[in-house]
């Protein structure tokens, strides 16, 4: 299966959207995604993203190369319930590209990218497959990480959600 890239009508300003499908067996006894479930599909549409992109893991940890690293971190935040089969997306962005380490953004959101229903980041560590110590990542691996690096927000970003944090109402003037 390849990615099919959502990117061409999508709102996302970076990163890209990639489908994925929630089924009735996902669903819980109250009728809504299981809170498991988010992490993992978004953990198959990074998968997808990077097989799309040539880097596979055929079960050799010694010829996996960059697709041989450890989860260090995980985050989810649950912002609504999916309460029903169907067509969705994931929206991933790379948040932090170190030497090691990588740190991507993902938001499970609306087949259109406009709802968001849970969001988070997940920190990746690339590992030797026979010492199992932090590796660099291959230059092929961090060219494919650069092109979704979410862009620094500008200062007047910056400036603006310290005031509305400071003061709910500092950002209606601003």
């Amino acid at each position: 299966m390849s990615v099919e890239s959502l990117q061409a009508a999508d709102p996302v300003a970076y990163g890209q959207l990639v489908p994925v499908t929630v089924h009735f067996d996902d669903l819980d006894a109250l009728g809504m995604l299981h809170n498991s479930r988010y992490p993992l599909l978004a953990e198959r549409a990074w998968a997808e993203y990077w097989h799309g992109r040539g880097f596979r893991f055929d079960g050799d940890w010694a010829a996996a190369g960059d697709m041989c690293n450890v989860i260090k971190e995980m985050r989810v935040s649950y912002e609504r319930p999916v309460t029903s089969p169907g067509r969705y997306a994931a929206h991933l962005w790379v948040e932090r590209l170190g030497r090691t380490g990588l740190t991507y953004g993902f938001r499970l959101c609306s087949a259109d990218g406009a709802v968001t229903f849970a969001q988070g980041h997940r920190v990746l560590v690339r590992v030797d497959a026979e010492t199992l110590r932090p590796t660099p990542w291959s230059d092929r691996a961090r060219a494919v990480a650069t092109e979704l690096l979410r862009p620094e927000p500008d200062a007047a970003d910056v400036a603006a959600d310290e005031a509305s944090d400071a003061d709910p109402g500092a950002a209606e003037a601003a």
